[in-house]
């Protein structure tokens, strides 16, 4: 997925010719805090609500104004990694994109990524969701997918985190499935140490225990 792909065309960007009450006006109606400002196809900058709250003069226009921010953008062919540090480390609400000539091409909500996410993790997908924790050299997916697809099940999505100073990872899986006890049982078996479990079917207690008795009979 690269920027381009997330391009909407929903919001219009400002013209130079554009009146600083047209501008909050549009931040109003498409409840954003930054829009993009346009030379013809030239992009110019992002201007921020925050920037015209001191300007008492609504009939100023975009023209007379010095407070663009020029270099906030990213090109079409950029991946959507990019995008989420942008949005992230700028702290937008929308994010310009522009061809490799600079051409404006349009623009990303933030919304739109966070839909984009949602279905990149399958979020919406019914199943259940384990949190498994190991150590960095442990972190097979292959052996991971194999032990749930063991149950006829299969991985949707997975990411990992780790953490400073540590050798240790946590790797999240979503699941097809949500009665995920056989699964669980056969991480435990092969030594995963699981942290959560999310969304999971209820499992029968005296089932559980059953499991358990048996695996101590079996460490005897």
């Amino acid at each position: 997925m690269v920027a381009a792909e997330l391009i909407s065309d929903i919001i219009p960007p400002v013209k130079l010719t554009d009146t600083v009450e047209k501008v909050n006006l549009l931040l109003e109606e498409f409840r954003v805090s930054e829009l993009p400002v346009v030379d013809g196809d030239l992009f110019l900058g992002l201007i921020a609500e925050d920037d015209l709250i001191e300007i008492t003069d609504e009939e100023r226009t975009v023209n007379t104004l010095s407070i663009l921010k020029a270099q906030t953008f990213v090109r079409e062919n950029q991946h959507v990694y990019d995008v989420v540090r942008m949005f992230s480390a700028q702290q937008l609400s929308i994010l310009p994109v522009l061809d490799q000539k600079s051409n404006y091409l349009g623009l990303i909500n933030i919304h739109a990524l966070n839909r984009y996410f949602a279905s990149l993790t399958a979020a919406n997908e019914p199943g259940a969701i384990i949190v498994l924790e190991m150590n960095n050299r442990d972190n097979s997916l292959a052996q991971m997918a194999q032990i749930v697809e063991s149950d006829k099940a299969q991985i949707l999505s997975s990411y990992t985190r780790s953490f400073a100073d540590s050798t240790r990872l946590e790797v999240t899986l979503k699941i097809n499935k949500k009665d995920i006890s056989a699964i669980q049982a056969s991480f435990i078996r092969y030594d995963y140490t699981i942290k959560a479990v999310f969304n999971q079917a209820q499992v029968d207690d005296d089932s559980m225990n059953r499991y358990e008795l048996l695996m101590n009979f079996i460490n005897l």
